[in-house]
């Protein structure tokens, strides 16, 4: 059965596939209707992406309990959803998203030798980003010459 698709689901729709990969907020989608003129309130925003996390075209992700979770369009190809992964600056907030082979490894490392799966909506590693430590590097005067 079909879900029922109102004017602004379509247009939440479009606007999250013309972005494919890339990671939005709520807030984000919600800035960007209100930039073009138009009103689309923060619960129906919400209310669709759930409804779309749902379907598998959209993919969600938690990147701490202080933070609105992220999403990120993928369409029909949900093993996207799988390999996903984040590093969230400690000092500086940033939020980058990559998607690296070799964290694939790890996780099916785990998954099979350790019986461990993976949560794809929490990827998050914690650290310090290239601009953040070259700063400390700078301040410390331990920056490479």
């Amino acid at each position: 059965m079909a879900a029922y698709r109102t004017k602004q689901r379509s247009e939440i729709a479009d606007y999250l596939a013309s972005i494919p990969g890339e990671h939005v907020t709520a807030g984000d989608i919600c800035a960007h209707f209100r930039a073009q003129g138009r009103a689309v309130g923060t619960a129906t925003v919400y209310r669709q992406l759930e409804r779309m996390v749902s379907e598998g075209t959209v993919s969600k992700y938690i990147i701490d309990e202080s933070a609105g979770a992220c999403f990120a369009y993928i369409g029909s190809e949900s093993h996207l959803a799988e390999s996903c992964y984040h590093c969230k600056c400690e000092r500086c907030g940033k939020l980058i998203h990559m998607e690296c082979e070799e964290l694939n490894h790890i996780a099916a490392h785990l998954k099979a030798d350790h019986g461990f799966r993976l949560n794809p909506m929490r990827t998050v590693f914690y650290g310090v980003c290239a601009d953040c430590a070259g700063k400390e590097d700078a301040e410390d005067g331990t920056a490479e010459v």
